[in-house]
């Protein structure tokens, strides 16, 4: 049902439509319009979301609070990450104050930081498999091998990274 134009009453729960990517028929055009024929039908309301209920700076605000609630979670209970954070800690610093050029020093940090991110990715595929089951499955160690590999692949990016950016800083001070 379509909205005319020149139509200037607000629209109603029962004349907005829902988005849909491509113009379909309607696949109960026999039924009675006002009626909602199920979840796909352009007439049903879509019901509130309960956790999109912040707007604005509280949004904002519990945006923070959650994330910062994921990174304490991340530190107490997964061993990879509390690793890799304390390394970070170590080559922030010489990544931010390495004698290199600025594009370099952006080279450094951002694969530092890219190990973390990942690795919170991983903990997070990890913690949505063991939430669904326990068991043995092979699409579950398919995921987890997945995430494991990603890691492995930002983790060899960061090696390799660092190795050509103070590569040749070191082979300067060592002489060569």
């Amino acid at each position: 049902m379509k909205r005319d134009l020149n139509d200037k009453t607000p629209p109603t729960a029962a004349t907005q439509q829902r988005h849909r990517p491509f113009d379909e028929e309607e696949p109960h055009a026999e039924a009675d319009p006002h009626e909602p024929l199920g979840p796909d039908d352009r007439l049903t309301p879509l019901p509130p979301n309960p956790y999109k209920r912040h707007r604005g700076i509280t949004r904002a605000w519990y945006a923070l609070k959650h994330s910062l609630n994921g990174f304490r979670v991340a530190i107490r209970e997964e061993s990879a990450f509390r690793q890799e954070l304390t390394l970070a800690a170590l080559m922030l610093p010489i990544g931010a104050f390495a004698p290199v050029p600025a594009a370099s020093h952006a080279l450094l940090i951002g694969s530092v930081l890219l190990v973390l991110i990942v690795e919170l990715l991983n903990s997070s595929v990890e913690a949505a498999i063991d939430r669904i089951s326990l068991e043995r499955h092979e699409l579950s160690k398919r995921a987890k091998d997945l995430g494991s590999a990603a890691v492995t692949v930002a983790l060899f990016a960061c090696v390799t990274t660092w190795g050509f950016v103070l590569g040749p800083v070191v082979a300067h001070w060592l002489g060569f």
